[in-house]
């Protein structure tokens, strides 16, 4: 098969989205735009994958040379338009990274919902000697290059501004998309001119030329305006936010997962889900999340880079974020409501995890409690724990960090202060209100607080009369 080289424009300022950021790194689904398109370019084996910046050039190829490391991938090769004087003239710029003997894909870095397969067919119609070009029907088209047809073949691509009254009636529209020969495209490019109102090199010229040339030019309608919908605003951006969720919500609905509302779910990452799993409303999932068979999830909750295993109930309102050590929890744990799990927080199976409760960097054994108010913070906490109200661990000096230990079968009171480095022994007892500073005896009730005394016939003190 021919090798397919992907050039994706990504050099435009975006005025309209009225933003410092370039408009290609504003974000879809928790991932910059051009990043889809180059995500969708990897799924289709691109030999090379050849962005063109412009505007905000350095701050665009710094944001993808990131993401590409933080994926252990091979980042774009980087062309620049400087100036930018039209879409002829970009794709020029990338004419030194293509080779002779592949397919040319051109895409567009605003155009995120681009799906492979629908590039794969187009590449297919291309079959290495025609140009064929991907188009849609808009039922307003105003603003879009119409294709111009002769029966089934394609003559040429008129740029609206350049359009006759009667050639603005055509509603078949170029998407932005092509594939041709490599070696074709260089030779139609350097036949552009900017004879046009705006004075540009438009890429849509080189449809004139191909049919000059008698080469064949193929045009792919496809019935998705969506996937070919661009983002030139924050309006328009919205809305293909809430198109890409809606689609992924129906997928999971699809595989059998509950959603209490379909319209308030948001992805930002991978979800992955087991059998009969609920969702409620107003939820996000961001990085990579695996949530296990019969796991309910409350409403209002934002869960990152988590695993959650079977049974388990997250409660509304809970914030989890494994950000890059994870977060785990086990089977049948109920966390929440109003929990928060931190990275590297690992509870075991049955664990209860209820409100107002921190943990970070913490593993909990099968059974542990910490029910109310309190904090966990690189802790080791074994089974059957519980863990009293307004209790927290002091695990940090000032400049360095500390561990507690504690064993199975340990009952901590209300309001008590564990500070670290300390071990509380299996099955003992930390009475509440207890600062404990040193490791106790296993079955031992510790004790460490001031003695209690009363004052009798005590008087408050009185305001000064005024």
């Amino acid at each position: 098969m021919t090798a397919v080289d992907v050039v994706i424009m990504a050099a435009g300022k975006g005025t309209r989205m009225k933003s410092r950021l370039p408009k290609v790194l504003h974000r879809l689904a928790g991932r910059a735009l051009v990043q889809h398109v180059i995500d969708t370019a990897a799924g289709l084996k691109a030999r090379h994958v050849v962005v063109i910046t412009g505007h905000g050039a350095p701050e665009v190829e710094a944001a993808l040379t990131r993401s590409a490391a933080a994926a252990g991938a091979t980042p774009p090769v980087f062309v620049r338009q400087e100036p930018q004087l039209g879409t002829g003239h970009a794709v020029q710029q990338a004419v030194p990274a293509l080779p002779d003997d592949g397919i040319a894909l051109i895409l567009n870095g605003d155009v995120p919902l681009i799906e492979a397969a629908t590039l794969r067919g187009l590449i297919t119609d291309c079959a290495g000697k025609r140009l064929a070009l991907l188009t849609v029907d808009m039922p307003d088209p105003s603003g879009y290059g119409r294709i111009i047809r002769s029966g089934d073949a394609v003559l040429a691509i008129v740029e609206h501004k350049d359009a006759d009254a009667q050639q603005r009636q055509i509603r078949e529209i170029y998407t932005g998309v092509m594939a041709l020969p490599a070696a074709l495209l260089k030779r139609w490019l350097a036949r552009l001119t900017n004879d046009n109102s705006q004075g540009e090199y438009y890429l849509t010229d080189i449809v004139k030329f191909a049919v000059a040339d008698g080469a064949d030019v193929v045009a792919t309608k496809t019935p998705d305006k969506v996937q070919v919908d661009g983002v030139n605003s924050p309006v328009q951006l919205a809305e293909l936010e809430r198109a890409y969720q809606l689609r992924h919500a129906r997928t999971l609905m699809d595989h059998g997962v509950r959603l209490a509302d379909p319209a308030r779910l948001d992805v930002r990452g991978t979800l992955s889900c087991g059998q009969d799993v609920e969702i409620d409303v107003n939820c996000v999932f961001e990085g990579s999340v695996s949530l296990g068979d019969g796991v309910r999830i409350g409403a209002n909750c934002v869960i990152a880079n988590a695993t959650i295993l079977a049974g388990a109930v997250i409660h509304p309102f809970t914030h989890i974020d494994g950000e890059k050590a994870g977060v785990r929890v086990g089977e049948g744990a109920l966390v929440g409501p109003f929990a928060r799990l931190r990275p590297g927080a690992q509870l075991g199976a049955e664990v209860h995890i209820g409100n107002f409760v921190e943990v970070k960097n913490s593993t909990l054994a099968a059974g542990a409690k910490a029910n109310h108010l309190a904090y966990l913070g690189d802790a080791t906490v074994g089974e059957r724990v519980n863990y009293g109200a307004g209790s927290i661990t002091a695990n940090y000096d000032g400049a360095n960090k500390h561990r507690t230990v504690i064993e199975a079968d340990v009952h901590v009171g209300s309001n008590c202060v564990l500070v670290a480095p300390v071990t509380i022994g299996a099955g003992g007892t930390v009475g509440g209100g207890s600062t404990i500073t040193k490791d106790t005896p296993a079955g031992a009730l510790s004790v460490a607080r001031g003695k209690q005394i009363s004052v009798a016939n005590w008087e408050r003190p009185k305001k000064a009369p005024k």
